[in-house]
């Protein structure tokens, strides 16, 4: 076993572990989303963050990123572009009706039909591509820990580790959220959560903004 390499795996894993728990626009989407839909649809949330992780990851290891990252128009844009799209997320919740969540408790296909996998998956695409801080978290973890030595097959390994650990991780919370014990509590709560979500979300959104065009 090369211990280098392990160590290296460990470090990493261990650091993406911990942003996976530090609560974000992903993890609120998914929370939203596997309350006021059925697992299925919602699994397109998950998916859609997972892929937006996984390009992120490809261009940091290709050595895109860098040159993303060192663009600061590029920098802006996707920060206005994300925070101008939380926002959009913050009052489609914050204008639901109370009766477009009356069904919840019976079963989640059929509340919010209009919803489809499809629109799920580029929702949570969405979020995360126009997350600045996804690019930027991936960008400083490669650059740290994966110097020249390291084989391209090792770094192929740890990107296809981490976009897995991010799907399975969104998959179990929509897993939770979607049981019937469970939805049925949530279903008498969901209009308020969903409310709340849109609140953190239009916060998030408009703090992204803001700082974006002040620098």
């Amino acid at each position: 076993m090369d211990w280098a390499l392990f160590s290296i795996f460990i470090t990493v894993a261990i650091a993406h572990l911990l942003a996976l728990l530090s609560p974000g626009p992903d993890f609120v989407l998914v929370v939203k989303s596997a309350i006021n839909n059925g697992p299925k649809k919602s699994i397109g949330v998950a998916a859609g963050i997972a892929s937006a992780n996984a390009l992120y990851i490809t261009l940091c290891l290709i050595g895109v990123g860098s040159l993303l990252a060192s663009s600061v128009m590029i920098m802006i844009a996707l920060k206005v572009a994300g925070g101008l799209f939380l926002i959009y997320l913050a009052v489609m919740a914050l204008m639901a009706k109370k009766s477009d969540y009356q069904d919840l408790a019976f079963s989640g296909a059929q509340v919010k039909a209009e919803t489809t996998f499809v629109k799920e998956f580029i929702t949570g695409f969405m979020s995360g591509i126009l997350n600045p801080k996804n690019l930027l978290f991936y960008l400083s973890l490669f650059t740290v820990v994966l110097t020249k030595d390291v084989d391209l097959s090792f770094k192929i390994g740890l990107g296809v580790w981490m976009t897995s650990v991010v799907f399975l991780w969104d998959l179990s919370v929509i897993y939770v959220l979607s049981r019937d014990k469970v939805r049925r509590k949530f279903s008498k709560l969901a209009y308020y959560i969903d409310k709340c979500t849109g609140v953190i979300l239009g916060l998030i959104g408009l703090t992204i903004v803001k700082s974006a065009l002040s620098k």
